[in-house]
């Protein structure tokens, strides 16, 4: 794992029944942050749709989350019906958890699902301003080229090997008991208040 001053939360993929977090992340990002994030303005009925699909489109989405909340969440989106030898990137970070290496960390994770599912090009790309998403790409060895104003970067994942997939099914299982806390944290939270 690379070195982090993220701190009081973890990162974990976001299972189908948690879209609601991952759209309350979107719609809490800043206006700048949004227009980095789609490449335009969205508006929050664009972000509630968007996120309501994040299963349907066959998504993984990984988010850092604190309890119970997401505040940054990259996605890997194949292209296509399957997974074959292309998918897209996208990343979002909340303005309050910026600057931390959570960028970094989330697209070391997306490489690793992309690796794993037998991807050989994944693509993400970025307006042209992105400064933040440039540097991350470039830390993971992207190539980046420009088009039409946006910056465009390829990242071509190794083969999966027996390490990167056992990685991959640790954090699930671990990530998979965070969310059954998160959840019985909530239900506690919601009896007290209640009471």
């Amino acid at each position: 794992m690379s070195e982090h001053r993220w701190t009081g939360g973890n990162i974990r993929k976001l299972w189908p029944q948690e879209t609601d977090k991952f759209r309350d992340h979107l719609l809490r990002l800043d206006k700048d942050s949004r227009r980095m994030r789609f490449a335009h303005g969205v508006s929050d009925g664009f972000i509630e749709d968007y996120a309501n699909r994040m299963s349907e489109m066959g998504s993984i989405v990984f988010g850092y989350v604190v309890d119970g909340e997401v505040h940054a969440a990259a996605e890997l989106r194949k292209l296509g019906d399957s997974w074959g030898q292309e998918a897209e990137a996208a990343f979002s970070v909340e303005k309050a958890h910026q600057e931390k290496g959570l960028g970094t960390e989330l697209m070391g994770r997306v490489i690793r699902a992309a690796r794993n599912r037998g991807v050989q090009h994944l693509y993400m790309s970025c307006l042209a301003e992105n400064g933040k998403m440039q540097t991350i790409a470039r830390k993971h060895e992207a190539e980046l080229r420009f088009e039409y104003g946006e910056v465009v970067g390829e990242i071509v994942p190794q083969d999966s090997n027996y390490f990167s997939i056992l990685a991959e099914a640790v954090e699930d299982r671990v990530g998979y008991m965070m969310a059954v806390l998160d959840l019985q944290s909530l239900a506690s939270k919601r009896a007290r208040s209640a009471a």
